[in-house]
């Protein structure tokens, strides 16, 4: 029988989500840095349409029950912009054919490219002892231990979600709760044309400076960046209660 998150991608994509086009999905054993149970599964989707996979997220998170493990998905966008629930449309500055999503998560526009490395955490929350806010502060956390073992210094900014090195956004962060369990996630610039990020307001903020890893000569494609930060992330996971 395949599990929900199978389902909602092959019957959107027409192919087998474990087929080579998707990647694989492991499970970590058990007494792990998952937790105890094991209850995490890391899916390496490599290039995937944002829509089909937003939308697969919405029924993985509707159709699981309290015996589901959590998944990490790895992975990487097509051009597209995302615009959050309370986001304005102002805040896209030059229309370039680039395609533009209204979703769920919170925050205002962000952009998504290949070179980028984007994290989907589908966490349920009371399982493992987490408020939103960890949450949040767990996966900033993780991303700045991330960047320090690759000698670069980031840090956080008030009331700004996400990682910054000399106030240059790197990495953003946008999250949707719902049935107390997350969707949405995170990414990270790697190697990537940085150019559609001048054509809006970043996460709301005029003028704001966007950077990658490329750019401080640390050179790695997004997988390597995906197993990288993983580790961080399951290190920093409380384990299932």
């Amino acid at each position: 029988m395949n599990d929900p998150v199978t389902t909602a991608l092959g019957a959107l994509s027409g192919e087998s989500f474990l087929s080579p086009s998707y990647g694989e999905a492991r499970e970590c054993a058990p007494g792990s840095v998952a937790g105890p149970s094991g209850l995490l599964i890391v899916r390496r989707l490599g290039r995937v349409a944002y829509e089909p996979t937003w939308e697969a997220m919405r029924r993985f998170t509707d159709s699981r029950s309290e015996d589901t493990p959590d998944e990490i998905w790895l992975l990487e966008h097509p051009p597209v912009y995302t615009l959050g629930q309370a986001g304005k449309s102002e805040h896209l500055l030059r229309n370039e054919g680039i395609p533009l999503v209204k979703i769920d998560r919170g925050g205002q526009i962000t952009y998504h490219g290949p070179g980028q490395l984007v994290v989907y955490l589908m966490i349920d929350l009371a399982r493992r002892k987490l408020k939103v806010r960890e949450l949040v502060h767990l996966m900033e956390q993780a991303l700045i231990d991330f960047l320090a073992a690759v000698d670069l210094k980031a840090e956080r900014v008030d009331g700004a979600p996400g990682v910054y090195v000399d106030g240059a956004k790197i990495a953003a962060l946008g999250l949707r709760v719902r049935k107390g369990c997350s969707y949405h996630g995170l990414s990270l610039n790697v190697d990537m044309d940085l150019t559609p990020f001048t054509w809006i307001n970043p996460c709301g903020y005029e003028g704001l400076k966007t950077v990658q890893l490329a750019d401080f000569d640390i050179r790695m494609d997004v997988a390597q960046a995906g197993d990288g930060l993983l580790e961080h992330l399951c290190r920093l996971l409380p384990p299932v209660q």
